[in-house]
């Protein structure tokens, strides 16, 4: 059996700039080099020794719209601080909450990718 490498979490974009700088200046990540206006990563995308996904952003005419069956949840020790960062960065916060031990904020990217930010608040 042939083993995974080069993995990514992709976005399709309409402004690959905009989403990617976003991304990595929430995440305080560097973009990767050769970045253009149809493509961006950061986290090492075609790094196959990374043993954890990056982000490609891709540049489409056309995406649907609707709620995501995949999202992003960020694990946050300086929540709920950094929901006020990603707001000042370009997100949208639609609501918060606090259930089952967890508090989380969730939020919409620029382009209105849906993202939880949050911490454990039970052990």
């Amino acid at each position: 059996m042939a083993s995974l490498s080069s993995m990514s979490i992709t976005f399709d974009c309409h402004d690959v700039e905009a989403q990617s700088i976003f991304w990595a200046e929430l995440l305080g990540a560097e973009l990767d080099a050769g970045a253009n206006e149809f493509v961006a990563s950061i986290g090492g995308v075609h790094n196959s020794e990374s043993p954890t996904p990056g982000m490609l952003f891709v540049k489409v005419d056309d995406r649907a719209e609707g709620k995501n069956p995949l999202h992003i949840d960020l694990d946050d020790p300086n929540y709920p601080a950094d929901v006020e960062r990603a707001v000042a960065l370009g997100a949208q916060k639609l609501a918060s909450f606090d259930e089952h031990g967890i508090e989380w904020t969730t939020l919409k990217d620029p382009e209105g990718n849906v993202f939880d930010i949050g911490r454990r608040t039970a052990v």
